[in-house]
């Protein structure tokens, strides 16, 4: 595994903040998704640094990282993910400045980002990414683990 990505689950509003991803041209499986904001770790960076950042980042707020939910490896993405249980501490959500939203031409084939807040009721019809940690989170939303 050569990278390390971190995400944030943030429980907002009665819902989740989540990364609506629309017309992705780089990916061959889907080209609309949902997934958990979140992204590669820079140099120096903590995964708790890199989780706030990337949040701060894609969906314009500042989160204080509770603790770690998930990990896997993406044998697809040749890295290892970590989730974060993030809480809401302020900001305006949906104002997020990163480069994803600069036009940067290296991101041309990724697509739209939209973040969104979709309610826990929702989540089990809508397809998030990582499939494997959608199972797991909604069976700690069953048991009420949050």
């Amino acid at each position: 595994m050569k990278r390390t990505r971190v995400a944030g689950i943030i429980f907002m509003k009665d819902g989740i903040a989540l990364m609506h991803r629309t017309n992705v041209k780089k990916r061959k499986d889907y080209q609309e998704y949902y997934t958990f904001p979140g992204g590669g770790l820079e140099e120096g960076e903590t995964e708790e640094e890199g989780t706030i950042r990337e949040i701060k980042e894609e969906l314009g707020i500042n989160v204080k990282v509770i603790r770690k939910l998930y990990e896997m490896n993406s044998e697809k993405f040749e890295q290892r993910e970590i989730f974060y249980l993030c809480e809401y501490i302020n900001g305006e959500f949906g104002t997020g400045d990163g480069p994803e939203f600069s036009g940067n031409p290296n991101y041309k084939d990724s697509g739209n980002y939209i973040p969104e807040i979709i309610s826990k009721e929702k989540i089990k019809d809508t397809l998030l990414l990582p499939l494997e940690i959608k199972e797991k989170l909604l069976e700690n939303i069953k048991r009420g683990s949050f």
